[in-house]
């Protein structure tokens, strides 16, 4: 018994202290800018620790509408579901791995019982035996394999994190389209309203003959250039309606509205951060990194196969029951037991461990590449919503100021026609003007809303829930 617990703590430090062959992981040297690409307005935000997308989603988008929509989208949606699903697989994945470092045990019970014509003996037997087998991890190759497979299930809780970041950009830039399409429809019907009042007003001045058919014939085709655009419309907000229910999990429905367009509140400022910190924020950069980590593993793997693998093995029991071979009903017990231990070296396999070892090492390659992209398109893609959301924000402007011009114009134009001072082709072409520039306005508020929402998702925010 003594020398079986000190051979034991034997094997059992000797595994402890056993080396684990192949590469220890090292996050890789990957040179990143100081500072975001200059935006002359925006470059004093840059110096700043803080970051827009520090913020959770619920305080970006505060329109209670949007924020039903969103949490709906994160109970139902099915991509999130699969990417959930996942994640329980990789967990389960760990489980098996891992338990390879452990003794694996099984019993087996065995009865019998009968009577020997020769001999006129009965018997009953009941065999009990327990198996056991132990492999050493001398070199590391289990411990590899379960740094491997956690490394894999820490990339899919991030791959989740990347599913939950698209969804809530992706619902938040359907909503504010469905907005901009409302505002959109709203313009063209209120125009619509609007020229057909034209339309009869312009006809009763022709009546009594203070205008011309040219004019009334103008005045109509403003009305059908605007009525004609109403389909087109609805047909759009219909459309989008359905792309942002299957989203949320559900069959094509309507989808309830909060706040207009042009009641959404936008920040006053959207600070980016150190680009340092998008390494750590942004989920689909630390799912390549968790890749790149199970390469790496997987190296130690394939080399550990070119050493020796040595397992234990041991088996203990017993028989218990009774014969009448010897004596009457004599009882019978009696105890089963072995051991041994198994040593395999490969000595010719015809390069298959090798081109195992290259495999492994071309696949930790290729991971390292796609971790250094990664980094490289999410600063490419946090420059490219900076520089969007700046210059869709300048052209949101100017074109209000446009659309307050030509309001101004055509209320002039109005009063000069009523006044007798000039043609009602003067009123039309404001009043055709002022339509197509409030139509680009409300397009223009829906880029810079979409814009913010890149932005947002660029800067590797809207994933806390």
């Amino acid at each position: 018994m003594k020398i079986a617990k000190t051979l034991g703590a034997t094997l059992l430090s000797s595994l402890l202290v056993g080396c684990m062959v192949g590469p220890k992981y090292q996050r890789p040297a990957v040179p990143t800018p100081a500072a975001y690409r200059d935006l002359t307005e925006n470059s004093q935000l840059q110096t700043q620790t803080a970051s827009y997308a520090d913020l959770p989603w619920w305080q970006v988008f505060q329109d209670p509408k949007l924020q039903e929509l969103i949490r709906t989208a994160l109970k139902q949606n099915y991509d999130l579901q699969l990417a959930t699903e996942r994640i329980n697989a990789s967990r389960a994945q760990v489980a098996v791995t891992r338990s390879s470092l452990f003794p694996q045990v099984s019993g087996n019970g065995n009865f019998s019982g009968g009577k020997e014509n020769l001999q006129q003996s009965k018997y009953n037997f009941l065999t009990l035996t327990a198996d056991a087998a132990f492999q050493l991890d001398f070199f590391g190759k289990l411990r590899r394999a379960t740094q491997a497979a956690r490394a894999e299930l820490l990339a899919t809780e991030d791959a989740r994190q990347v599913v939950i970041l698209t969804l809530v950009s992706d619902v938040a830039n359907d909503y504010f389209t469905l907005l901009q399409l409302d505002l959109q429809l709203a313009i063209t019907q209120d125009t619509v309203k609007t020229q057909t009042d034209s339309v009869k007003l312009t006809q009763l001045r022709l009546d009594h003959g203070v205008a011309t058919k040219l004019d009334v014939l103008q005045a109509q085709q403003v009305l059908d250039t605007a009525n004609a655009q109403i389909p087109d419309l609805e047909r759009a907000i219909a459309q989008e309606e359905d792309a942002l229910s299957i989203l949320l999990g559900n069959y094509p429905q309507n989808i309830v509205r909060g706040t207009p367009l042009v009641e959404q509140s936008l920040p006053p400022e959207v600070p980016a951060g150190l680009p340092s910190a998008i390494i750590e924020r942004r989920p689909d950069i630390r799912e390549a990194e968790q890749i790149l980590i199970a390469a790496n593993a997987d190296i130690g793997v394939a080399k550990a196969q070119f050493f020796p693998q040595i397992s234990l093995t041991g088996a203990g029991g017993g028989s218990f029951g009774r014969s009448s071979a010897f004596s009457s009903l004599m009882t019978t017990q009696l105890g089963i037991w072995s051991y041994g231990a198994q040593v395999n070296q490969p000595i010719f396999t015809g390069g298959a461990l090798k081109g195992n070892l290259h495999l492994a090492e071309s696949q930790h390659q290729q991971a390292l590449i796609s971790y250094r992209e990664a980094i490289q398109h999410a600063f490419g893609e946090v420059s490219d919503a900076l520089i969007g959301y700046e210059k869709l924000h300048q052209v949101r402007t100017r074109q209000q100021d446009s659309v307050a011009d030509l309001q101004e114009t055509v209320r002039i134009s109005t009063l000069r026609y009523k006044g007798g001072t000039t043609t009602y082709l003067e009123v039309l072409d404001g009043q055709r003007s002022l339509y197509g520039a409030e139509l680009t306005l409300a397009a223009a508020r829906g880029d810079e809303y979409r814009s913010l929402v890149q932005l947002y998702k660029a800067l590797g925010g809207g994933w806390q829930q």
